[in-house]
């Protein structure tokens, strides 16, 4: 895995806006069963998520593709704040969590030298919430992977879950 050190404006950020309360979206990015409704871009699926959401907590996710091939992440949170932010490592790694190379799922990825992924939950007002999500590389390789285009489909599955959860309100 290469790896590189570059500023913060190079990272790849997403950002989506929710029609939820904070405490809805945070919600259904913290709790596991709903973590495996979205976890995953589209024709993907979560068979397996387990979370120990504290600082210094581990998680193991499990995505399934559609042709059955499964891409397992582990990683560890290093900072929360309630409803607000998220700090997190994420690597690739087998189904108990020990970290291989991305290159055993045939993947080519460029992790950022000592940088976490950082997710921000700011409400705005109105019932809406902007979700940032900063990751651990930059733009121009989350482009050409094509890891944009995933974390924007994700983040479309997890609109949906949000969407389920607050009609069920």
């Amino acid at each position: 895995m290469t790896k590189n050190t570059v500023n913060e404006m190079e990272r790849m950020v997403v950002t989506r806006v929710f029609d939820a309360p904070r405490e809805l979206v945070w919600k259904a990015w913290t709790d596991p069963k709903y973590v495996m409704q979205w976890w995953g871009p589209k024709g993907f699926t979560a068979p397996f998520c387990e979370m120990d959401f504290r600082v210094g907590g581990k998680f193991l996710y499990c995505m399934r593709a559609p042709d059955g091939q499964e891409f397992w992440n582990g990683g560890e949170y290093h900072e929360i704040v309630l409803h607000e932010k998220i700090v997190l490592s994420m690597y690739f790694s087998d189904s108990k969590g020990n970290k291989v190379e991305p290159a055993q799922y045939g993947i080519d990825h460029e992790a950022i030298e000592d940088v976490h992924d950082v997710i921000l939950f700011e409400d705005l007002g109105n019932g809406q919430t902007r979700l940032t999500f900063v990751g651990n590389e930059t733009m121009q390789n989350a482009i050409e992977s094509g890891q944009l285009e995933g974390t924007k489909q994700i983040l479309d599955k997890l609109a949906a879950v949000v969407e389920r959860l607050a009609q069920a309100k």
